[in-house]
């Protein structure tokens, strides 16, 4: 597979909540970034397709087949793929750990950047309580969220037609939300506890749609966000260096303008 001009490389690429199988998921922004990204690890940490809604109403179209021809693609080519599922695809966790098609299926992971850290990889849904202890309310949250993100669509789509970039009317509402702002740093907290308890230097989580990099007690937290609202990843470079990549700010003018994207989305 030939790299498009542009294309970066980074030791490791850390993406989760893909949410493929549900409209909100960008998957143009996905399909463009995972096919100008090439990297030794890459790491799914969960909720790469969304088992929820499809069970509820089944929407899926070809970019994300794309997508997950390009992530095979990549495994075949030599990049090693860890797969950790999450909640809206908890269906692949009756299967770990098992190997397909080059991907590795795990529960959590460990990985060590090139400077000697020792990161503890995982979804992270096990340290939400409303997931863990009250489901119908999670779903019902789904529902909400689910409706804010249709929302976002038009939204966004009306932006668009009068000449603005792309911006993420769910996530501003989230950030309002001063009860979600208190759950993201119990979340945050629970999650760097996890990882200095196995005796970690950092964490890598996803689950909350929110992107950090921060210090919690001592412990480096990282979330790499989702591509429904801000279509981030994290990416640690040759030297160990960790960094947040949003590719929606990064490709804002460049992806507003379809005609000239056409050829980089179409199917390789």
């Amino acid at each position: 597979m030939n790299a498009p001009l542009g294309s970066r490389t980074y030791r490791a690429v850390f993406i989760s909540d893909l949410h493929l199988g549900t409209r909100g998921c960008r998957s143009d922004f996905l399909l463009d970034f995972l096919r100008r990204t090439e990297c030794r690890q890459l790491y799914l940490v969960g909720d790469v397709v969304d088992g929820w809604r499809l069970r509820r109403s089944w929407y899926w179209d070809e970019t994300h087949d794309e997508i997950l021809r390009v992530i095979l693609a990549k495994a075949r080519a030599g990049t090693q793929v860890i797969y950790i599922p999450g909640n809206h695809d908890e269906l692949f966790r009756a299967w770990m750990p098992m190997e397909f098609a080059g991907v590795r299926l795990r529960r959590d992971a460990e990985h060590v950047t090139a400077d000697g850290r020792r990161l503890l990889v995982m979804h992270g849904d096990e340290f939400d309580s409303v997931v863990r202890y009250a489901r119908f309310l999670a779903v019902l949250g789904d529902w909400a969220y689910t409706s804010a993100l249709v929302l976002n669509r038009w939204f966004n789509a009306a932006r668009r037609r009068l000449g603005y970039p792309y911006w993420s009317l769910s996530a501003w509402l989230k950030r309002q939300v001063k009860e979600a702002v208190k759950a993201i740093d119990r979340f945050e907290t629970a999650l760097a506890a996890e990882a200095r308890r196995r005796g970690c230097d950092g964490v890598v989580c996803g689950h909350i749609h929110h992107a950090a990099i921060r210090e919690v007690d001592g412990v480096v937290y990282m979330n790499d966000g989702d591509w429904v609202e801000s279509c981030t990843a994290l990416v640690e470079h040759a030297d160990g260096r960790l960094e947040l990549v949003d590719w929606a700010a990064e490709n804002r003018l460049s992806f507003w303008n379809a005609p000239a994207r056409a050829a980089s989305l179409a199917p390789a």
